[in-house]
């Protein structure tokens, strides 16, 4: 399963996070979101707003998926009737790191109306305001989460058009992941704490995002101390969860805040087998904590660094299991990248659930 924090992001085979006594139901929708305050929010709605739906690249990304065409064959289509746009900016236009505003782009639009059957003038509409000229790169919230994340990551599709501002007004100093494992091996939830500070004046939310990798999994409850949670969307396809938690209050410039939370999901089939959490700057501190049923004590824990995701690990060291039944990890001055914990259990008798935890990623 995965969380990705206002900076980070956390991954953990099985089963997700963990939480208590919180007001959501079960998400049993491919798009279910919830207010805190328990006032219904329609799922059209809230999917458009965690997907960008309602935004050029939204609408675009969605027109293609709809029509079931690819990059490729929409720029063969364009070059056919005399207009020359590349793969590539059609790629930035559904991520939302460009938008047409040359004649030629603007013409393109006309043309890709048709082409995905859309109302004439439905994505013209959509655009705003000319860009500012010399940017070559993305911003540095956005170009610092394609260096860890790559490109199509399963964040940049959870967020939509967010992704390219994600949380740009705050950084994390320091994070507190506590990771359950149930005792039939299975992720059974998670609990975390951030203190955030405040890159510039009027800051007052950050967005978390966290994944599983066992589809069986799913919220059920979702509890939050510190700070107010507005909104909260599991986009089942993408196995997801997307949180925005408001401080409750506006910070000033190098003001610093605390969010904490816990999620708890539905048993899952996959038992777990590691924890990462994805980290796209610098975190002063990072203390992570996972705990064992005493019926599924594991046979070997290790921890290990990847530079980005996908990468091999490095760094793989063994860590002892305390007599409280867990493991954990402090990380002084953690550089940007995936930290993980990782454990296997034993083909039977005790020290595990039976079987060997394999996952989707394992360790």
């Amino acid at each position: 399963m995965s969380s990705d924090t206002d900076t980070d992001e956390a991954h953990a085979t099985g089963p997700g996070p963990t939480g208590s006594q919180a007001t959501h139901p079960r998400a049993t929708e491919a798009h279910t979101t919830a207010a805190r305050t328990g006032e219904a929010i329609t799922t059209s709605a809230l999917h458009a707003a965690a997907t960008g739906a309602d935004t050029f690249p939204g609408v675009l990304r969605e027109a293609l998926n709809r029509r079931g065409l690819s990059l490729e064959r929409v720029s063969e289509r364009l070059r056919v009737r005399g207009i020359t746009i590349s793969q590539a900016t059609l790629s930035s236009w559904q991520r939302g790191r460009s938008q047409p505003e040359r004649a030629r782009s603007l013409q393109a639009v006309d043309v890709l109306e048709e082409i995905l059957e859309l109302p004439a003038g439905s994505l013209r509409s959509l655009l705003g305001p000319r860009r500012p000229r010399g940017r070559t790169t993305p911003p540095d919230t956005e170009g610092a989460a394609l260096q860890i994340l790559g490109e199509d990551s399963v964040v940049e599709k959870a967020l939509g058009a967010r992704f390219r501002h994600f949380n740009q007004e705050t950084s994390s100093l320091m994070v507190h992941d506590i990771v359950r494992v149930g005792e039939t091996g299975t992720l059974s939830g998670i609990s975390t704490t951030n203190v955030l500070r405040a890159k510039r004046a009027g800051a007052d939310r950050a967005i978390f995002v966290l994944s599983f990798d066992d589809e069986a999994a799913e919220p059920v409850d979702i509890n939050v101390t510190c700070g107010r949670l507005a909104e909260a969307t599991y986009l089942k396809g993408l196995k997801s969860l997307v949180l925005e938690i408001h401080f409750g209050r506006e910070l000033a410039k190098l003001d610093t805040t605390v969010v904490s939370y816990a999620v708890e999901v539905s048993p899952s089939e996959t038992p777990a087998t590691h924890y990462e959490r994805w980290s796209r700057t610098n975190l002063h501190e990072y203390l992570q904590q996972v705990f064992f049923h005493p019926g599924a004590l594991p046979a070997d824990c290790h921890r290990y660094v990847r530079d980005k995701v996908g990468d091999p690990p490095r760094g793989r060291r063994r860590i002892p299991l305390s007599e409280a039944h867990d493991v954990h990890v402090l990380t002084s001055r953690c550089k940007p990248g995936v930290h993980g914990v990782a454990w296997e259990y034993g083909t039977g008798g005790t020290g595990g659930p039976g079987a060997t935890g394999t996952g989707d990623r394992p360790g």
